[in-house]
């Protein structure tokens, strides 16, 4: 794979070398999904790629959503994602609660942290009964920084996934 970087360009440019039968199927969805270009295509593919890898390492600092579909009569289960929430307040930013029907609830529940402990999070929101279908999605991005009470105005910021990150802190979180 050939790289050619100049030094005031935006965009690298690589170069792929692929079956015909490969780049058929991606010349297919490139129209399908209309992208403008196979470069869109690609780039999409592999920012989708790094964002998994980096997820799998655990370590960096992300933001994403957990989505949850669930049954809420479900005796205690809308408390029990609740306590869950204020339990990781470090890590959940916002909630959105959507009634579906009478019975099932939609909820997107903002999150912010380190991979690994938003996976747990997730998953110990996926396990509770009445639970039907969820799923976490992150994102190699942080939010921007907020301002704390008392640091004078000051933001306090994290760094992006893989790199050391200081714990962002909401205004009325609290210590466990």
């Amino acid at each position: 794979m050939a790289t050619s970087k100049p030094s005031n360009a935006l965009v690298s440019r690589i170069s792929v070398s692929l079956s015909p039968h490969l780049l058929d199927e991606l010349d297919g969805m490139v129209a399908s999904r209309g992208y403008g270009s196979r470069s869109q295509a690609v780039s999409e593919m592999v920012n989708a790629e790094l964002v998994e890898h980096k997820r799998k390492l655990g370590e960096g600092v992300m933001v994403g959503n957990i989505t949850l579909h669930y049954d809420r009569t479900v005796p205690g289960l809308q408390r029990q994602l609740a306590d869950l929430q204020f339990q990781h307040i470090d890590e959940v930013i916002s909630s959105l609660h959507v009634q579906l029907s009478h019975q099932q609830v939609m909820e997107v529940i903002l999150v912010q942290g380190q991979a690994r402990k938003l996976q747990a999070i997730a998953d110990l929101m996926a396990t509770r009964r009445g639970v039907i279908t969820s799923r976490l999605q992150l994102l190699a991005a942080i939010m921007p920084p907020i301002q704390l009470p008392g640091a004078g105005g000051k933001a306090v910021s994290a760094k992006p996934a893989g790199k050391s990150a200081k714990p962002v802190k909401r205004a009325g979180a609290r210590k466990k």
